[in-house]
Parts: C-alpha cells; structure tokens; sequence
C-alpha cells in the first residue's frame, strides 16, 4: 500500500463518542448547545462554532485531563494501524478536534505514535480556555477549523477514514472511503466510492479488498468486492 495515504478521523471513528461535544457536556455554560444548532444547519462554519464554544468552559487542567484519561479507544484501531504501515501506507490523524486531547487519549490507549493534525487547545486563565486552528484555510469549503482537505499529500491516493460532518469535504476528493455514521449516508447520497464499517475489526478485510493500482481513478470494483462493501 505504499502508494496510499489514510487520512482518519478521531472523533466518534477511533472513539466512541465525540470528545469536544462530552467537554461541552461537562463543563460548557448550556448556551454551547444552540452554537452546535446554527453549526448543523449549516449557517456557521465549524471555525466559528468551536471558537465560541470553547469560551464556555470552565474548568481546570486537572479535570479536563481527568476526562481525556476516561475516554476509551476502538480496539481495532491499533491493530489496524499496525497492519497498514507494515504495508507501506502512512497514515495520519487529522480532525476538527483538539490535539492535546487526541496525543493523550491514544497514547494511553497503547495506539503506536501517529502524527496528528488537529486543532489547539489554549488556556487563558485558571479554568478558561480558548482553541487556535494552525491547519484552517480560508478557502475551505467547509469553513472548517481544521481543512482536511489541505491534509492530503497530491502525490498519494486517498483513503478517508470517518464518520460525520466534518469529514464530508474531503471525502467528495478522495479515491475511497471507508465511512460509519452520517459520513456513510453522506456517501450513499453523493455517489462516492466507500465501503460502510462499524469498527476497526472489520477493517483489514476491506483493506484486503480495496483496488490497489495507482491510476488517476479508481477501477470498479470486481463483483466479490462488491459483495464484501454490500454486507459490512
């Protein structure tokens, strides 16, 4: 696979749930939730909606530190990981997250060192915080704090791991998906090339299935192939 690179999404993919929005839930003066309402709808950007968010917290170091040490991770995920580098690809984290908490959770969950491309989380006093995005774009599509589509090298094909909204932009670029949640009925909508999963597990039998050459387009797949995507 040395002619792929995966881009993978943290939240709600590699952990169960969604990071930022159990921060919310925590710590975050409720007004976080109709922020969260203009983001769905579409009328702000995910830049806009985490930056307001995020000034609603309150809440010191240690307890946010004592959430990221409660999250779990998919258990297929580091065998996964594994399992494709030994193949050639590179792989990346990259998500509308925070990269504190994305390094801390998977280097807890025993996850081999990855680099990771997230948003940034700051303090501003005892139990304030605010989020900086050093990856946004101001030509992304998506008005997202994180543009991953700025995330993928020209020179490989494209494989998006995800799950939701804010991996919607990329994968209309990539040359597969391998998508769960809203990403996949994304997908199903649009006419891009995926292949819906639930866990890590199911994974490496995709990977085994997935075309290989490294032409401008993907191929059809062959009828097994398709037999395989149809029942995951």
């Amino acid at each position: 696979m040395m002619h792929w690179h995966i881009v993978c999404d943290f939240d709600g993919t590699i952990t169960p749930s969604d990071v930022i929005d159990n921060i919310l839930d925590r710590f975050a003066d409720p007004r976080w939730e109709a922020i969260e309402a203009q983001w769905l709808a579409g009328e702000i950007g995910s830049r806009e909606c985490l930056s307001q968010q995020l000034a609603l917290v309150k809440a010191q170091p240690a307890q946010l530190l004592e959430y990221f040490d409660s999250v779990t991770i998919d258990p297929g995920f580091a065998p996964f990981v594994e399992l494709v580098l030994e193949r050639g690809a590179s792989l990346a984290v990259v998500s509308d997250g925070l990269e504190q908490a994305i390094a801390r959770i998977l280097a807890r969950n025993g996850a081999p060192l990855l680099p990771i491309i997230a948003n940034q989380l700051r303090q501003v006093d005892a139990d304030s915080w605010r989020i900086v995005f050093p990856h946004a774009s101001d030509a992304c599509r998506a008005a997202s704090g994180n543009c991953k589509c700025k995330s993928t090298p020209s020179s490989k094909r494209i494989l998006v791991i995800g799950d939701g909204k804010s991996d919607m932009c990329v994968a209309g670029t990539a040359d597969f998906v391998f998508a769960k949640g809203s990403l996949a009925d994304h997908c199903e909508r649009n006419g891009i090339a995926h292949a819906r999963f639930d866990s890590f597990a199911q994974l490496p039998a995709l990977l085994a299935a997935l075309p290989q050459n490294t032409g401008n387009t993907v191929p059809h797949l062959t009828s097994e192939q398709q037999e395989l995507f149809h029942h995951v």
